[in-house]
């Protein structure tokens, strides 16, 4: 992928930039593995709202991704297409097994139209796109699409340009680095597929105004300092001051911004290692 950078032709056009889709080598997606998308705008099955800020965007429909690769083991498929996704930042590849059964996949960055990927719980070739056992891959590797548990399906590092480093295998786990710097064990009999999330110039796209924003699915967010004290425990106040706190919250009063939120009883908090490092 290249970002193309926006002639300043209006306020909204200057200093922002886009995709120019140059790894897209199929523009229709296959029919066979698409689901209609219904409009949720963050709201639960009771019409509540769960997630603010949500709602609108342009018409998408569901490509149906196979993040667990187990229903073809051992036999090789070929790629047919690198593909775009609206519901993810990362590129999809379309693979057809030798049975003419086609299925959609996240795309390693170095997946190419005609390249072969295969997927085993035994010892195949170390290659970009080769999805196996956690065991069986070196340390070192970067591997993307990783289960957390044997069978699941991938769960980490699904994102455009993202991966985990391999540190070593022991007894029963494997030692990964996650893209968070969190250091974890993961059961050796989970799959990983080997090399980096396609797309990873997608960061670097600037969206330059609301309206593209918008088209995403993004509505509005209001800073609880502007509303009443009524709407938010930061608001009320004559003018511009601070929230009065000695720490920010949520709307419901709840402690905000850095806060963990993980469960200290979770059953797989044994697993880590070490936890990921703060943002400054």
């Amino acid at each position: 992928m290249s970002i193309k950078i926006h002639k300043p032709t209006s306020p909204g056009r200057r200093n922002s930039s886009g995709d120019t889709f140059s790894d897209i080598t199929k523009k229709e997606p296959e029919k066979s593995l698409l689901l209609i998308r219904k409009q949720k705008a963050g709201r639960n099955n009771q019409g509540k709202i769960t997630v603010r800020h949500r709602g609108g965007g342009v018409k998408r429909y569901i490509r149906i991704v196979d993040f667990k690769q187990v229903e073809f083991l051992d036999q090789v498929a070929r790629v047919l297409a690198i593909e775009y996704d609206p519901n993810r930042n990362a590129r999809i590849a379309l693979i057809q097994y030798p049975n003419q059964i086609k299925r959609y996949i996240i795309a390693p960055d170095s997946l190419k139209t005609g390249d072969t990927v295969q997927s085993s719980h035994d010892k195949i070739d170390i290659k970009d796109g080769n999805r196996v056992r956690l065991e069986y891959i070196p340390a070192g590797m970067q591997v993307h699409n990783i289960e957390l548990v044997p069978g699941c399906g991938g769960k980490l590092a699904r994102g455009a340009g993202t991966s985990c480093y391999i540190m070593g295998v022991d007894e029963k786990y494997a030692q990964i680095k996650l893209p968070s710097s969190e250091i974890r064990l993961v059961p050796k009999e989970c799959l990983a597929t080997i090399g980096i999330v396609s797309n990873a110039d997608h960061r670097h796209i600037r969206w330059g105004k609301a309206g593209r924003m918008r088209m995403l699915g993004f509505r509005p967010s209001v800073r609880g300092k502007v509303m009443n004290p009524v709407d938010h425990p930061h608001g009320g106040g004559e003018g511009n001051q601070s929230i009065g706190l000695t720490r920010p919250k949520t709307p419901w009063g709840k402690p905000a911004l850095g806060v963990k939120t993980r469960g200290r009883h979770k059953t797989s908090q044994k697993l880590i290692i070490h936890r990921r490092k703060k943002k400054k």
